[in-house]
């Protein structure tokens, strides 16, 4: 973006209720994330200061599913910016006795709680609870549909290293089938203009991603030396029913990346993973502490664009934040 068109853009109001994927952003909405993201990481990473957009306001942390980075991140986040944050535990709230998840919603908005971070085992339950709620609902990663602030947060760290996502090459390498953080990564990539491509064994590269018309392959070497970014996904075990390749070490190798691998690619290829790392299985420790790696970044960055995308919900512009720093 030219200086002359950022000045423009800074005064820009780009309100929505909720976030629940990356295909509904737009691309004005997607550079103001990654452009708030700049202003807030500088100020929460040299000074102590918080912003006050959410004072006042109670954020609620709906996890169905287990989570660290992404909880923790985003609970620092809401506090970065003045609100009051609440924790519901599946196993500790009315949702075992059998309550719904819609009464249980209801009962929160009636203690005022303006915004609802929710993770959910099943695809498309926030898409379900913000049609029946009033509250902002933010997708903190849904079965196997989408995780769009990873994605965010994925792409916010390459366009701080490189100014720009178009025309990057970006390999999305592993369990590409049970991972919601591919599907929103290659639609973000995408949309700002970079070329994906999917690598890993047969049985985790599922037909119905040949919709994005974006290129497969099973040869990681054969890429390596093509690519600016490589993005390793964790196996999710988890996720799988059955076998879906012969054993672990079959898997790394031929898919992991090691020291060997690293000296294929160009020597500033950026290298990515959204945690939690197996060491030793998609990723070597070698591979996962060097300087290409941004993988700790990665995680700071998470903190700023979740700052951001509940500025963007606020309808807050970048002058505003500008303004408060």
């Amino acid at each position: 973006m030219t200086k002359n068109a950022l000045v423009l853009f800074e005064s820009m109001t780009l309100k929505r209720k909720d976030l629940l994927d990356i295909s509904s952003l737009s691309h004005d909405e997607i550079i103001y994330i990654f452009e708030a993201a700049k202003i807030f990481k500088k100020v929460f990473t040299e000074t102590n200061k918080k912003f006050s957009f959410l004072s006042g306001r109670t954020v609620c942390m709906l996890f169905i599913e287990p989570s660290t980075r992404t909880r923790l991140s985003f609970e620092i986040a809401a506090k970065r910016l003045s609100a009051d944050v609440i924790s519901v535990a599946p196993s500790t709230s009315s949702l075992v006795k059998g309550e719904s998840l819609i009464d249980t919603v209801k009962t929160l908005e009636a203690m005022k709680t303006g915004f609802i971070v929710m993770r959910h085992p099943v695809s498309l339950a926030p898409d379900f609870l913000s049609r029946n709620c009033e509250a902002h609902v933010i997708n903190g990663g849904d079965g196997n549909h989408a995780h769009p602030t990873q994605a965010l947060l994925d792409g916010f760290s390459v366009y701080e290293r490189t100014g720009s996502l178009k025309g990057l090459k970006v390999a999305i390498v592993g369990d590409i089938k049970h991972s919601r953080v591919a599907r929103s990564g290659i639609e973000l990539f995408t949309k700002m203009g970079s070329e994906v491509v999917l690598c890993g064994p047969p049985t985790l590269l599922p037909d119905d991603f040949s919709l994005y018309g974006i290129e497969m392959t099973f040869d990681l070497d054969s890429i390596l030396p093509k690519l600016d970014v490589v993005n390793m996904l964790r196996i999710q075990l988890e996720r799988q029913k059955g076998s879906l390749f012969p054993s672990i070490r079959e898997y790394n190798k031929y898919f992991s990346l090691t020291k060997d691998r690293l000296k294929k690619c160009r020597k500033d290829v950026i290298v990515m993973h959204p945690g939690p790392i197996n060491r030793g299985i998609e990723i070597d420790d070698f591979v996962a502490d060097c300087e290409n790696a941004i993988i700790e970044e990665q995680v700071t960055n998470g903190i700023a664009v979740r700052m951001a995308v509940f500025s963007l919900l606020c309808g807050k512009t970048l002058e505003d934040i500008n303004k408060e720093k």
